[in-house]
C-alpha cells in the first residue's frame, strides 16, 4: 500500500471531491491518545467547539470501546476521528446517537462497494466467507462509542475507528476484518468523507423529527441491524442473564428483547449481548 497520510488538505481535499459539507471545526493531528478524549476537552470551556466538530489522528494510540475494552491499530492503518453532536433534541432520545453513528458508517462503506451490516448497539460487521466462533459469518470493521458532554448543554462525542488498510497480519483479533480486506481500497479521508455525508443527512433527519426516528430513517436502521430476529442473551448489571428474541427497536433506540411472554428494553449502557446462534461470546 503507499503511503496514505492524514491531514487537514487531504481531508479537505476529499470533502470537497465528495460535495460533502465541511465540518463545523476540523482537526487532524499526528498522533493522540484518545480523538475522544481530545474533542471532549475541545467541547467544553470558554470557547466551546460548534456542533458538527470533527478531531481525527493519524495515529491514536488509546483508542477506547465499550466496556473498558481497547481499540488498537498500526500507525496510519485506520481512520480513527471522533465528532461532535450538539442537536437540541429531548436527552431522553440521545440514545439514537449511537445508533445513527453506526448506520452512517454502514451506509458510508456501501457507497464504496461494501456490504456491512450494524450489529446493535455498536459494532459495523462484514461478511466473511467463513464462520466464527461468537460472530458467525461476519468479522468487525468499524465500532462506535458515544459518549455524554453535560456541559453547556447535553453533548455527545461519537467516537469512531474504522480498520482501512490492514492485512491479516496487522489484525490484533481473528474477529476483525478491513476495508482493504474486503476489496475496496480506499484513502482514509475518502472512507472518512463517505460517512460523513451519511452522518450530515441522517442526523440533520433526526434532528426535524425532535429526535424521533420514524418513516424512512426507521427502516434503514431496522433494515442495517443484523440483530434483530436473532436469540440473544444478556448480561445486565449484577450479572443477571436474559435471553430471548430481538425483535425490534424501541423509541429511545433500545433494543426490544421478547423473553418469557414480555419484551424487556435493553439499553446499550447497561449490557454485554451476544447472538446465540454465533456460538460463544467474544
Amino acid at each position: 500500500m503507499a503511503q496514505d497520510l492524514l491531514d487537514t488538505a487531504s481531508v479537505e481535499r476529499a470533502l470537497a471531491a465528495a460535495g460533502v459539507s465541511p465540518p463545523g471545526r476540523l482537526l487532524v493531528l499526528e498522533q493522540v491518545g484518545s480523538t475522544s478524549t481530545e474533542l471532549r476537552s475541545r467541547a467544553v470551556g470558554a470557547d466551546p467547539w460548534p456542533d458538527g466538530s470533527v478531531l481525527l489522528a493519524d495515529d491514536q494510540v488509546g483508542g477506547r470501546g465499550r466496556a473498558g475494552r481497547t481499540w488498537t491499530t498500526p500507525p496510519g492503518r485506520a481512520l480513527t476521528f471522533s465528532v461532535l453532536l450538539r442537536p437540541q433534541v429531548p436527552v431522553e432520545r440521545l440514545g439514537w446517537a449511537p445508533l445513527l453513528a453506526g448506520l452512517s458508517v454502514v451506509e458510508g462503506l456501501r457507497s464504496l462497494g461494501l456490504d456491512p451490516v450494524l450489529k446493535w448497539p455498536n459494532d459495523v460487521l462484514l461478511p466473511a466467507g467463513t464462520s466464527l466462533p461468537g460472530w458467525g459469518p461476519y468479522r468487525k470493521v468499524a465500532g462506535v462509542l458515544a459518549e455524554l458532554v453535560a456541559q453547556p448543554a447535553p453533548a455527545v462525542v461519537l467516537g469512531i475507528g474504522i480498520n482501512v488498510h490492514q492485512e491479516s497480519a496487522e489484525l490484533p483479533v481473528a474477529s476483525a476484518t478491513s476495508v482493504a480486506l474486503a476489496g475496496a481500497p480506499a484513502s482514509r479521508a475518502r472512507v472518512l468523507a463517505a460517512v460523513l455525508d451519511r452522518w450530515w443527512e441522517r442526523t440533520a433527519q433526526w434532528r426535524r423529527e425532535d429526535g424521533r426516528v420514524t418513516g424512512r430513517l426507521a427502516d434503514a436502521c431496522t433494515a442495517a441491524c443484523m440483530t434483530l430476529g436473532r436469540t440473544v442473551e444478556v448480561t445486565r448489571p449484577g450479572g443477571q442473564l436474559l435471553r430471548g428474541t430481538a425483535v425490534a427497536l424501541a423509541d429511545d433506540g433500545a433494543l426490544l428483547v421478547e423473553s418469557g411472554g414480555r419484551v424487556v428494553p435493553v439499553h446499550a449502557g447497561d449490557v454485554m449481548l451476544r447472538t446465540v446462534e454465533d456460538g460463544p461470546a467474544v
